[in-house]
């Protein structure tokens, strides 16, 4: 129920109704990775999708306790180099808490500026850098999302594909666990699987 109240809040803020009918089909194609992105408009509207997906992994991957300084710290969303998403990933966690702890999002310009950081959006803009990226953070329990062609077979862990106007979940489910996370298997479900062969 929460996603229902964060894209009705967020659509809402730009003037868009539909009924609750409505938002349980937009929630359910989400959730399964298939929202026609043909039907919006632009690369905004793509990564309000998109920031939407980032907030349901808070939900659906589970992190050791080590990866939080206490029981209430912040869960931490990072974004990694150029920022496609605008004031949307704001709007969508706004208010919002997982687990008892309040979202908080980062913006990061450099890999060494990352101290704290539960999910992390590697820009298309740090694709050069990817594997020097991934190695810095190669001890730490972060799920590291990215959007870009390559981004499984180079290391990543979760790859929100858009292909034929729809947005799909690709998940590197062994570079999950390399990192000490436990994604969900309702997440798991909607995804396609891969190991990369290295």
């Amino acid at each position: 129920m929460a996603l229902l109240r964060i894209v009705a809040r967020v659509l809402a803020a730009r003037g868009v109704r539909a009924s609750a009918g409505t938002w349980y089909v937009v929630c359910g194609l989400l959730l399964l990775g298939g929202l026609d992105a043909s039907a919006q408009t632009g690369a905004s509207k793509e990564y309000q999708v998109k920031a939407v997906f980032l907030f349901n992994f808070a939900q659906f991957v589970e992190w050791p306790r080590a990866a939080f300084s206490g029981a209430t710290s912040p869960l931490v969303i990072g974004i990694l180099g150029g920022d496609p998403f605008g004031a949307y990933l704001e709007e969508t966690v706004r208010e919002e808490k997982v687990n008892n702890r309040p979202l908080e999002i980062q913006r990061y310009h450099g890999v060494e500026e990352i101290k704290t950081c539960h999910v992390l959006f590697i820009s298309r803009s740090e694709a050069k850098h990817l594997e020097q990226i991934l190695v810095s953070l190669k001890d730490r329990s972060i799920l590291i999302v990215g959007d870009g062609d390559d981004f499984i077979q180079r290391g990543g862990m979760i790859r929100l594909a858009t292909a034929q106007n729809k947005i799909r979940l690709i998940i590197n489910v062994d570079a999950a666990k390399a990192a000490n996370l436990t994604i969900s298997s309702k997440l798991l479900r909607a995804a396609e699987l891969v190991t990369p062969s290295k």
